[in-house]
């Protein structure tokens, strides 16, 4: 057993959970730890998707609660079938666009220089986000999930894609955009965390099929490793989540990606740190 191996798929895995529901791009974090760690063969990238799924098991393990009486209701409450349907219609653009450009994202997008970008572009979006809010002289539209429809889920779907940029943050993308769609911060943020259910669960399961053939059962110690600590990190990372945006806003969070974005350009173009092969 490699243990030096099983620590870097630790740090990995503690790098998604922490990443993975906030506003900074989980995938944007783990191509540059990937960098620094030498963890960046075809093998690794498989890795970083599968790993997510222990994440969404941290959500799901938050939301039990409300997911379980969804399920429940489902066949008699027309708010939870509406609820259902939501998640559902938001879903299906990442799928239709992943199929068609994933492969030449994935071959052409995974760069420091890119991630370094859309940190920064982020940042700027999610300030002018936040400032938009606070100048609203009324309430958001929608204050809670339940109150969605069908064609606000399709525009957080559209919005959701955004995130296929490496660096974009998928997260960020949902939460922003919810926003600017008219949906309260709390409701944004809910709704990203549902829509992470069925999106990063299906990435992950996609990434295992497609490149079986590069994994063995050796690899098992890797891929659970990787999972416990992502589950931990992203249990932890949500709890305080929710509690942190329930009196405060994002701005920290794009002043983080705008710095750290500077800090990745100016390393990478000086040659002080080797952020890809």
């Amino acid at each position: 057993m490699d243990i030096t191996l099983l620590i870097k798929a630790a740090l990995m895995g503690i790098v998604e959970g922490l990443t993975e529901f906030l506003p900074i791009s989980s995938t944007g974090h783990l191509i540059l730890a990937g960098a620094l760690l030498g963890f960046d063969d075809e093998k690794a990238k498989v890795f970083d998707i599968a790993i997510q799924t222990g994440a969404i098991l941290a959500v799901i393990l938050v939301y039990w609660q409300k997911l379980r009486a969804t399920v429940v209701a489902l066949p008699t409450s027309r708010q939870a079938q509406q609820f259902t349907l939501n998640v559902l219609i938001a879903f299906v653009p990442a799928v239709v666009l992943g199929l068609l450009f994933g492969k030449a994202i994935k071959a052409n997008l995974f760069t420091a220089e890119v991630v370094a970008t859309t940190f920064i572009i982020g940042g700027f979006v999610i300030l002018w986000a936040e400032r938009r809010q606070a100048r609203a002289e009324t309430a958001p539209r929608i204050l809670d999930v339940d109150q969605m429809g069908w064609k606000d889920a399709v525009k957080v779907g559209l919005v959701q894609c955004l995130a296929m940029i490496p660096g974009t943050s998928r997260s960020g993308a949902t939460i922003i955009g919810g926003m600017l769609l008219g949906l309260s911060r709390k409701a944004a943020t809910d709704f990203s965390f549902y829509l992470a259910i069925p999106t990063l669960i299906g990435a992950g399961a996609y990434s295992l099929v497609k490149e079986r053939a590069l994994l063995s059962l050796a690899d098992l110690p890797m891929f659970g490793v990787g999972l416990l600590f992502s589950f931990i990190s992203a249990w932890l990372c949500v709890r305080w989540l929710l509690r942190f945006i329930s009196t405060h806003s994002f701005v920290g969070f794009a002043w983080y990606r705008i710095v750290f974005g500077i800090v990745v350009l100016a390393t990478a173009w000086s040659g002080a740190v080797k952020w890809s092969a």
